[in-house]
């Protein structure tokens, strides 16, 4: 461990004590092809979270790497004071995959901007402060963006810009209407929003934001048509909806190019990042012209749409269509949960196995649903060790995220799911009876 040791007391040195670390023992990812990384030590993992769902198509795709050394060859940055015809090419792009018509499109570097710039488009359209989010819920670390975000883990201040009311969301496995069948269900959850709406609000709020599948808070999926139904009411309203897609955009969850289309809904405004750039930094907003044109007043993007971020993620946009990895995550996927599903009832400290697309979730917990913390830390660290590198997340820290690039193959698949559980057997037999 000696290159890593020194780097990570480097790390100490200068870097915030809050900001996270994967792992006892941290390590570096220093290249990667495909599916493969190698860290800094030379040791090779497959990795089955990409980054944070953000290495989408893989590592080393060649027609993004000769976009982006073709285009920085020529010219890395300029600014939005200038027109930009690869930002402008992906643009036209995204608009037309956007189901939104006559749409606009904005960008920034991430999906913390992104989020943080609909809101305000949102609340400028609206000319109100209030907004309505999912409890569970992970929109990024800005202010604005911590202050729509339902976990107390990610929220370090009650400090923000908004005025925000929380509604019940889709996660099954912990929700207080978890024990009614899908249609009750979801009348619930519109009960729940009406009555914030009348209880919580002064009634002239802005707009929703939703992730389709949260995210940080361990992929939980809602029945699907349950967005749809809260958008029915906010529409009695005028609320505006934003569908925060940084993590199930590009085809990840399968079924869909959007995460969206599950539910019937039509958004105002969609937001994007991660996976776009498949390791570049970039991410925006598309949305109806009437919302994204409500700004009255001069602005610029220093670096969203910079030639640099644009010629790729167009590169790997165009990678990911033509391969048709959208149905490749479908296929994938249904595999993982084939072979993953039956361990809720072989393996004791597994409570739930929960997916869509490659969104898969493993949640450890007991026979009395109490989060197992420790045990997913073990076998997060024990999977690691075994070669295969994987997520964690859930607002009770008790889930393990599986979300590979979307160009894995059922051997690759096969290969990480064998690891996955030698190592949650060896947890489980390690636990106290």
């Amino acid at each position: 461990m000696g290159a890593h040791r020194d780097l990570l007391g480097r790390h100490r040195s200068v870097m915030p004590s809050w900001l996270s670390l994967y792992y006892d023992e941290p390590i570096q990812l220093a290249s990667g092809k495909g599916l493969r990384v190698v860290d800094g030590e030379g040791r090779e993992y497959l990795d089955f979270f990409g980054g944070i769902l953000t290495t989408i198509s893989g590592y080393g795709v060649e027609e993004v790497v000769d976009a982006v050394r073709e285009q920085a060859g020529r010219m890395m940055h300029t600014s939005t004071l200038y027109l930009i015809e690869p930002m402008v090419a992906l643009a036209e792009r995204i608009a037309a995959l956007s189901t939104i018509p006559d749409a606009r499109v904005f960008f920034v570097s991430s999906g913390t901007e992104a989020n943080e710039a609909a809101l305000l488009f949102a609340t400028s359209a609206r000319r109100s402060n209030q907004i309505l989010a999912l409890r569970n819920s992970y929109h990024g670390r800005s202010f604005a963006a911590l202050g729509v975000t339902g976990i107390r883990g990610w929220s370090p201040s009650s400090l923000s810009p908004l005025s925000v009311g929380y509604v019940h969301n889709g996660y099954r496995y912990r929700s207080p209407f978890g024990h009614l069948g899908d249609e009750d269900f979801v009348a619930a959850i519109v009960a729940d929003l009406r009555d914030v709406i009348a209880t919580a609000t002064a009634g002239d709020v802005a707009c929703f934001i939703a992730e389709p599948i949260q995210g940080v808070g361990g992929f939980a999926i809602p029945p699907d048509g349950m967005l749809g139904a809260l958008q029915a009411v906010l529409r009695e309203h005028g609320i505006l909806y934003i569908s925060d897609e940084v993590q199930t955009g590009w085809g990840r969850t399968g079924e869909h190019f959007w995460g969206f289309e599950s539910h019937g809904v039509a958004p105002d405004l969609v937001t994007f990042a991660k996976g776009l750039g498949n390791g570049l930094a970039i991410g925006g907003v598309v949305g109806r012209a009437a919302v994204i044109e409500s700004i009255g007043a001069n602005s610029i993007s220093t670096f969203g749409g910079n030639p640099l971020s644009a010629a790729g993620a167009l590169a790997n946009l165009e990678y990911l269509l033509s391969h048709d990895l959208q149905a490749n995550a479908r296929r994938i996927g249904r595999h993982f949960l084939a072979r993953l599903a039956p361990l809720v009832e072989q393996i004791s400290i597994v409570g739930e196995v929960r997916g869509r697309g490659l969104c898969v979730a493993i949640e450890l917990a007991d026979a009395h649903k109490a989060p197992l913390a420790n045990h997913l830390a073990r076998v997060h660290n024990l999977t690691k060790e075994r070669g295969l590198l994987v997520g964690r997340g859930g607002s009770l820290g008790n889930v393990l995220r599986i979300a590979p690039p979307m160009s894995i193959t059922a051997a690759e698949a096969d290969e990480g799911i064998d690891i996955l559980i030698d190592v949650i057997e060896q947890v489980d037999r390690e636990s106290p009876a």
